[in-house]
């Protein structure tokens, strides 16, 4: 019988029991692919993540990260967690406001810019290691919405039309007309199964230029059920992509775009996801998401 340490945190919020929990093995050295997956199904969060020895000893970690349906090589809450957490226990030090790190992930190496405040850190900001990119056309507004249990007059058109993006996994994005039509979505297995399941981007946020706090730009909700996970309080993975479809809208043609996306709010579990877009000659050259994380528990648990 081997016994491995654990902490759980609460990503992109300041509060326990808001934001989007994780479950982090800091030192996951002997166990197999099957084992940790078993773990991440035990505690059935949407994501676990298992630390490593880096393979390039330039870097920081090796992360492994897993959903109750598997691994993934990409995702947001679960780097920006682990960040945190390996900070807040002392396993990565902070010798200064910033420290910058790096995660070897399936998708490749993940910048990780860590803030602290009174020494204690914050905050955490990766840095996309794939800029976003369009896929396959999605499925027409008219397929979405009955999907989303919505009407036609939900919907946008024009630009903001249902589109497929990736920064390492991959979304399909349907921006609807408000925060209510967000509040109204329900997934509709059956038609999510002829609809989107068998597409490459099977994961769905929907969202609204609507947000509750005036200080907030957008409201979302996202839904993988492929993934095990029926919806989920916060992804960054998302919201890395999301400032992918709204920086390709964006007339701006150089600078900084930001957005703070109100995510999870119809679950009770609140969370703030902080989003940046960098362009340049019109081109999108960075897409940064941030937020807080608040430790909740530790333990171990015996494989």
């Amino acid at each position: 019988m081997r016994r491995y340490s654990y902490l759980t945190t609460d990503v992109f919020t300041s509060r326990r029991f808001g934001g989007n929990p994780l479950a982090v093995l800091p030192d996951a050295r002997g166990l197999t692919t099957e084992e940790m997956h078993a773990i991440t199904r035990e505690f059935n969060y949407s994501e676990s993540t298992f630390i490593l020895p880096p393979d390039d000893p330039r870097h920081t970690r090796r992360v492994r990260i897993f959903t109750p349906g598997g691994e993934v090589p990409f995702a947001g809450h679960p780097t920006v967690g682990s960040a945190l957490v390996l900070a807040a226990t002392g396993a990565i030090p902070l010798d200064a406001d910033e420290t910058r790190i790096v995660f070897e992930e399936g998708v490749g190496p993940v910048p990780v810019t860590i803030r602290r405040v009174g020494g204690v850190p914050s905050f955490a900001e990766l840095s996309v290691a794939k800029l976003p990119e369009v896929l396959p056309p999605a499925p027409s507004a008219e397929q979405l919405a009955p999907m989303l249990s919505l009407g036609a007059d939900d919907m946008l058109g024009g630009s903001f039309h249902p589109q497929a993006v990736t920064c390492g996994l991959p979304f399909t994005f349907v921006p609807v007309r408000s925060r209510d039509a967000v509040r109204r979505a329900r997934l509709r297995l059956d038609l999510w199964e002829s609809t989107l399941a068998p597409t490459a981007a099977s994961m769905v946020m929907v969202f609204a230029m609507d947000a509750e706090d005036p200080a907030h730009q957008v409201r979302a909700r996202m839904f993988a059920p492929g993934e095990s996970v029926p919806e989920d309080p916060a992804t960054g993975s998302a919201c890395a992509a999301l400032g992918g479809y709204l920086g390709m809208r964006s007339a701006t043609a150089g600078g900084t775009l930001r957005w703070i996306v109100e995510q999870g709010y119809e679950m009770g579990r609140p969370s703030l996801l902080h989003v940046a877009c960098d362009k340049s000659g019109g081109a999108i050259t960075a897409v940064r998401v941030g937020g807080e994380a608040v430790l909740v528990c530790e333990g171990t648990i015996t494989v």
